[in-house]
């Protein structure tokens, strides 16, 4: 069984588009994709976990409901979709951690880092993770990009600690799922977002049939946007921003239904759940 996680932001809130434009008060447009991404997962038979940036549910809180009671699992991404590397301090996260534990009712036992952020220099979210009682984190990618990405670390679910990110620690008490990575013409890189719009379908069925040899669940990422990109407004961009964000935007949905078509995915919590 393999996992699926839905990083669910709006159209401000992509690391290549909050660099590029002042943003001041955006009004929020993919959650009203939403219903199309939920009818989606229930013809698919498919539940996934939903990271949510934590504003969108002040915004609208019915997205909660509607989220939970289809039987999917909503997990933390930040309040504002903050990069922990460059704006992220412990204070503030903290507090963010209590606010969305308010929003969803101590629902929330996973998290995940906006733009893979997690790194040396921010390893005390892990410590936060434990105190608030998450069970899991996934903002760990075993392969390097231009803007994210721990290479050494392990491909399988390990064991976290914050003074060790990459490997496994025995006396961590967070599960890390690392994200389903794979090899292209020479290259380690994920599989998930950008990668999934950019790389041939049976690639991706490769990578996935590769890690089922191994007994590794291969986790799955894809963002709101990706999958409702009739609510994503085309914005300017620099080339090489505008690429990566919008590059094959409209054909993501159609390939994220061949794949959960090809395999079985699932949300971590029932993943977990299941391997008691």
């Amino acid at each position: 069984m393999n996992i699926l996680g839905i990083d669910f932001e709006d159209w401000y809130h992509p690391e290549l588009i909050q660099r590029n434009i002042a943003i001041k008060n955006p009004t929020p447009q993919v959650i009203n994709g939403i219903d199309k991404i939920l009818d989606w997962l229930r013809r698919n038979n498919t539940y996934a976990t939903f990271f949510m940036v934590g504003e969108l549910l002040q915004h609208k809180p019915e997205l909660l409901d509607k989220i939970v009671t289809a039987g999917h699992e909503i997990a933390f991404h930040t309040m504002h979709h903050t990069n922990l590397i460059t704006k992220g301090s412990k204070e503030e996260f903290l507090k963010e951690l209590k606010i969305f534990d308010e929003l969803t009712g101590g629902r929330s036992k996973g998290f995940r880092a906006p733009t893979f952020s997690l790194n040396n220099s921010n390893s005390w979210v892990i410590d936060c993770l434990v105190g608030a009682n998450y069970v899991y984190d996934s903002s760990i990618v075993p392969a390097k990009t231009s803007m994210y990405g721990l290479p050494n670390a392990e491909k399988h679910p390990y064991k976290i600690s914050s003074s060790s990110l990459e490997k496994n620690d025995p006396d961590g008490k967070l599960i890390e799922f690392p994200l389903l990575v794979t090899h292209f013409l020479g290259k380690k890189i994920p599989v998930g977002g950008f990668y999934i719009r950019i790389l041939p379908t049976r690639i991706i069925e490769k990578a996935i049939d590769i890690y089922e040899k191994k007994g590794i669940p291969s986790c799955f990422y894809i963002h709101s946007w990706e999958l409702a990109p009739e609510f994503m407004p085309k914005i300017s961009l620099p080339l090489k921003d505008r690429f990566v964000t919008f590059y094959n935007i409209e054909k993501a949905f159609s390939k994220m239904n061949r794949l959960l078509k090809y395999s079985k995915f699932t949300s971590f919590e029932r993943f977990l759940s299941e391997k008691k």
